[in-house]
């Protein structure tokens, strides 16, 4: 049983997976050139966890027939792996989707083994047409990344899908047969590689006609490439999502793999053998792509075409929710101990931070949302769980520089002590400015949840007179004696990280 994508429902074979923002288990098969991946989302619809994460590196478009048939001992391995994630997957009782891209979209067997799969399986594969499969990664993108305004370039094993995206919408797709396992088979030299992937880009360039400052760059031989980018330049956060490179670095890189044996890098690296072996012909394209486009910044999305089909599957008005909100508020729902905070406690410490642009008071929100998410942690080390939750957790919509401020200000937020030194390399991301600011922030949260025990009604109303360089709180009579010595302390604390004075009014 064989569909394409524009014959069936958004989502192949799959009831709509979203209740009140929330998302039952939504697994997806994704039959790639280079990899049989199962994924099982759970969670906040807009920014959903993994739940269930594997692949199995089946090498679908690699070692073809005369021509181009799908190998014998690769369809094996596939299909073992395909038979093993839908018993997974019903057991995990997800609503279970299937995509093929170029592999089994241009072999001549390939719809010969989709009816295979069907019939030893039960699951229907939708195979992807370039088109569908360029748009599907670009939405993949917008999942995570919602402001996105450039170009993505998607390369897999056989192909090379690129997609214009701005403004949450998706504009012309399409797909080249320019996937290194392509590539590899029909070129034997760096040369011949090299002028046939810039010839078919030259032609390209001409249907995408627009300046794109940024190419938002999907998949794994990508990524490859980024890691070694991140651990020639010590770049201190090893998340590959929405990691930054000028184009003159990424150039550097590729120049630097060209120089360099596999033996030699393979000594350098934790990167998988065969993600290694198509590293020189993946520079050789994305050379090109960067030379030919000529953006200013490459951006790495960790989001693709299985996130795409999540995302399509999504009503209008939950795309349009902020994936870091939303995936802040699910992890307060789920390990806080007293849900609903982080809003109280965010309106309460929101007047310090009157000042500060929209971008910012996000980041305030979710931290606020956030800050007791880690409380079971041993004492002693939960700044630090904080700081590293906050460093490596799946949350979308967030850059490098506003993870680390969330992971800063949450480390102020469990401890007032200055164990800077453990986290200077991280910390390196932030601006001096920056860094102050999340201290601040952190102190406010600690004062606020604190003063309270979470209690809302018990909160009292927080005033910051810049002018006047005071920082004042009005509480009831009837609270007063909240105002203990360790609040006051906090308090005092807080208001020095201003430079002002601390200042409590008793409400009659």
């Amino acid at each position: 049983m064989v569909n394409t994508l524009t014959e069936i429902s958004p989502t192949p074979n799959v009831k709509r997976p979203f209740s009140n923002n929330t998302i039952d288990r939504f697994g997806v098969i994704d039959i790639g050139s280079n990899s049989v991946r199962l994924v099982v989302f759970d969670g906040a619809a807009r920014s959903p966890a993994y739940f269930f994460n594997e692949k199995v590196l089946c090498g679908l478009g690699g070692n073809l027939g005369p021509n181009g048939e799908l190998n014998i001992d690769n369809k094996k391995r596939a299909l073992s792996a395909i038979k093993r994630f839908v018993l997974l997957a019903n057991s995990l009782s997800a609503n279970l989707s299937a995509v093929a891209t170029a592999a089994i979209r241009n072999a001549p067997n390939g719809k010969e083994f989709c009816y295979e799969i069907y019939v030893k399986t039960g699951l229907e594969v939708s195979v992807a047409t370039g088109e569908e499969e360029a748009t599907l990664s670009a939405k993949g993108v917008l999942l995570g990344w919602p402001d996105v305004d450039g170009l993505v370039c998607d390369l897999g094993g056989a192909s090379m899908e690129l997609a214009e995206i701005s403004n949450g919408n998706v504009g012309l797709a399409k797909s080249l047969q320019i996937g290194p396992l392509n590539l590899d088979r029909v070129h034997a030299d760096a040369i011949g590689k090299r002028d046939y992937v810039k010839s078919k880009l030259i032609e390209l360039r001409k249907k995408f006609k627009k300046t794109y400052k940024t190419i938002y760059l999907v998949g794994g031989s990508w990524r490859a490439i980024a890691r070694l980018h991140m651990d020639l330049s010590n770049y201190p956060l090893k998340v590959l999502h929405e990691y930054q490179i000028n184009a003159e670095d990424i150039l550097s890189t590729i120049k630097w793999i060209n120089k360099r044996s596999l033996k030699e890098i393979r000594t350098m690296t934790t990167i998988s053998n065969v993600r290694l072996d198509l590293l020189p012909t993946s520079g050789i394209i994305l050379q090109e792509v960067v030379e030919i486009f000529n953006p200013k910044k490459i951006a790495l999305s960790s989001y693709g075409i299985r996130e795409g089909l999540l995302y399509q599957s999504m009503g209008k008005k939950l795309r349009s929710l902020d994936p870091l909100l939303e995936a802040s508020k699910y992890m307060e729902m789920s390990a806080a101990r007293n849900p609903g905070f982080g809003l109280v406690l965010y309106n309460f410490i929101i007047p310090i931070f009157n000042d500060q642009d929209l971008k910012t008071k996000r980041l305030i929100k979710a931290a606020c949302l956030l800050h007791d998410v880690t409380w079971r942690a041993h004492p002693d080390y939960r700044a630090e769980v904080c700081f590293d939750n906050a460093t490596r957790a799946n949350l979308g919509g967030l850059d490098h520089s506003g993870r680390i401020f969330l992971a800063l200000a949450l480390l102020y937020r469990y401890k007032s002590s200055k164990r800077k030194e453990y986290f200077k390399n991280v910390l390196s991301i932030l601006t001096e400015k920056e860094q102050i600011l999340a201290k601040i922030l952190g102190k406010a949260m600690r004062f606020g949840a604190m003063l309270s025990g979470s209690i809302d009604n018990n909160m009292g109303e927080l005033s910051f007179l810049k002018k006047e360089k005071t920082l004042q709180i009005n509480i009831s009579k009837n609270n007063k004696d909240l105002f203990g010595e360790v609040v006051n302390l906090r308090f005092t604390s807080l208001a020095e990280s201003l430079e002002c004075k601390a200042v409590l009014i008793v409400k009659p």
